[in-house]
């Protein structure tokens, strides 16, 4: 995500090519991340974690019901 971030700025810098002063660059940038950060905020997540978390509890239930002792005599050998 950082390297098409930083894709992104140098995509934007070879269009304007000179910049006049140092501010004018960090006012791009500045506009740039804040383009993005909204981008990220709003949108879908790159790693969105909630059906892991399902799962892993799933998992989790299933296997803490096949370790009671009390079980173990109705598991298959």
């Amino acid at each position: 995500m950082a390297e098409r971030l930083n894709q992104e700025v140098r995509r934007r810098e070879r269009v304007i090519r000179i910049f006049p002063n140092e501010d004018s660059a960090l006012r791009l940038i500045g506009a740039l991340l804040a383009e993005q950060h909204e981008t990220w905020s709003t949108s879908r997540r790159y790693l969105d974690m909630t059906d892991f978390l399902e799962w892993e509890e799933k998992w989790n239930r299933k296997n803490k019901e096949n370790s009671d002792p009390a079980k173990l005599h109705t598991l298959p050998v």
